[in-house]
């Protein structure tokens, strides 16, 4: 009889990892290296559904080739109901089509046997997948989630000799595939060499070094091998990307491009500023404008200024990079904008997080980095202002723990991704609105402020910071919770209480 297990997610993604590196790699060409997959199949008990049993497979396991999850199944569990099982594999499953006829992606093997929440490792680099299988997946309605970060290093270590050929693979299939790309990335035949910026390219050259010059042959040479430039009837040509992060006035071919900032002072006077830069001048060059505006962006006293400040703007910069990097271009007329108000900075972004990110993960600060525009993320991490690993989420939440300021915090407006971030507690309480805080008494304000900085929290939490007894505890966070400027997540005293309002 199977041991019943309680459902651990990270204990059920341990397995899979562990399971993968069982896995049994088939003969292929040495230009052809299978991947190592592992999966796990959670089966809820019927009169308890917080228990259930547990069954895994590897590739190869049973036959040369067979793909984990159709071993796990298909071959295990063919004629197995599978309704309110949870599925964990350590790579994407592969899309319809991705197989031949009549093979069926692992996708649809899911899909076909009613599992309706999936957790993957990572996504498959592999052309034929790359993205696909999750859009299939969200589409017919199954609930995606990701691994825990270092478990999806350990799978991409297991498989690094893999994901570095699908990626040249991924590579080659982009250069057959131009005529379909979007049309901020192709080449503009009214665009040529001279209308890239020689500064931009030269700071670029700075970070990714070689002998020749900026200005050389060799270095657009270069430039072409990494897809910024083009080939056309002898002529090297800029790409839209290269347009967009190196152009003198970008704006002028791709009317998109740039960051449009407005300062809101506190005495009602507002000032104004439009960046048609280079795509990678741009943050700095806002950030020396805001200082040079407001040089003491966080709510405090001058005895808590200066490195406060500095790690701040280190925040502030990490989100304009990544507004400027994974917006969509294809939404016509939106921009990328910067709105300082007297408690917030707001920075939007056009375009929903590319799935199968959510909003919610964003907000987690722990969303894997799966870039719309990986060639204008590959550039800046090259530049050393984006984080290929994702980390930059985390050092944002991190800088916002040191400076004692509320977590910022992503919503989703069609058609912008909206990031803000409080410049004081006091200032994240305020913007809850005034006829919310009409309706709080002193206690419940320093609560709310409280849990915005330090969320989530627990009522014993909120008894020791505060030096509340119980009773008054509970009370001030059931006013919280009826206001709905607070939710609580779990039961009994382990619940956690976090803002769902600000």
């Amino acid at each position: 009889m199977a041991t019943k297990v309680k459902f651990d997610k990270r204990t059920l993604m341990e397995l899979a990892v562990a399971e993968m590196k069982k896995s049994i790699s088939e003969a292929r060409p040495a230009d052809d290296v299978p991947p190592k997959v592992g999966a796990v199949l959670w089966r809820p008990d019927k009169d308890d559904p917080t228990v259930g049993t547990v069954e895994t497979a590897h590739r190869g396991e049973l036959r040369n080739g067979d793909h984990a999850e159709f071993t796990l199944l298909e071959r295990k569990n063919r004629s197995v109901p599978l309704d309110g099982c949870i599925l964990f594999a350590t790579l994407e499953p592969c899309a319809p089509g991705a197989r031949k006829h009549p093979k069926l992606g692992c996708a649809e093997r899911i899909v076909n046997a009613r599992i309706k929440k999936v957790w993957v490792g990572v996504q498959d680099p592999h052309p034929k997948v790359g993205g696909k299988g999750f859009v299939y997946l969200d589409k017919e309605g199954v609930d995606v989630q990701w691994f825990d970060r270092d478990l999806q290093e350990v799978i991409k270590k297991e498989n690094a000799e893999f994901f570095k050929q699908a990626e040249m693979k991924a590579q080659q299939k982009e250069h057959r595939a131009k005529a379909t790309q979007p049309e901020y990335e192709k080449v503009n035949p009214r665009v040529h060499l001279d209308d890239l910026s020689a500064p931009a390219l030269e700071k670029y050259h700075g970070f990714i070094g070689g002998g020749e010059s900026a200005a050389s042959t060799a270095f657009k040479r270069r430039l072409h091998g990494q897809g910024l430039l083009e080939e056309r009837k002898g002529k090297l040509l800029p790409t839209g990307f290269a347009n967009l992060l190196f152009a003198e006035h970008p704006r002028d071919f791709s009317p998109e491009a740039g960051l449009l900032a407005t300062i809101h002072y506190d005495d009602g006077t507002e000032e104004t500023k439009d960046f048609d830069d280079p795509l990678v001048f741009i943050p700095e060059k806002a950030l020396e404008w805001l200082k040079g505006k407001i040089p003491n962006p966080i709510k405090r006293s001058s005895a808590q200024r200066g490195e406060a400040n500095d790690k701040f703007y280190e925040m502030l910069r990490e989100g304009i990079v990544n507004a400027l990097v994974h917006r969509d271009y294809d939404i016509k007329g939106a921009k990328c904008q910067l709105v300082i108000r007297p408690d917030v900075i707001v920075i939007t972004s056009p375009g929903r997080p590319i799935r199968p990110i959510t909003v919610e993960q964003l907000q987690s600060f722990e969303a894997p980095m799966v870039s719309r525009n990986p060639m204008l993320h590959v550039v800046f991490s090259r530049m050393e202002m984006a984080e290929e690993r994702g980390l930059g989420l985390k050092s944002m939440k991190a800088r916002a723990s040191e400076l004692g300021l509320p977590l910022p915090k992503y919503t989703w407006e069609d058609p912008y991704l909206t990031l803000t971030l409080y410049r004081s507690a006091e200032g994240a309480v305020r913007v809850v609105g005034a006829d919310s805080l009409e309706r709080l008494n002193a206690d419940e304000k320093e609560t709310l402020q409280t849990i915005l900085t330090r969320q989530p929290m627990t009522s014993a939490e909120v008894m020791a910071e505060l030096k509340f007894n119980e009773r008054k505890a509970q009370r001030v966070l059931r006013k919280l919770v009826d206001e709905g400027l607070v939710r609580p997540v779990g039961k009994g005293r382990a619940t956690q209480y976090t803002a769902t309002k600000r």
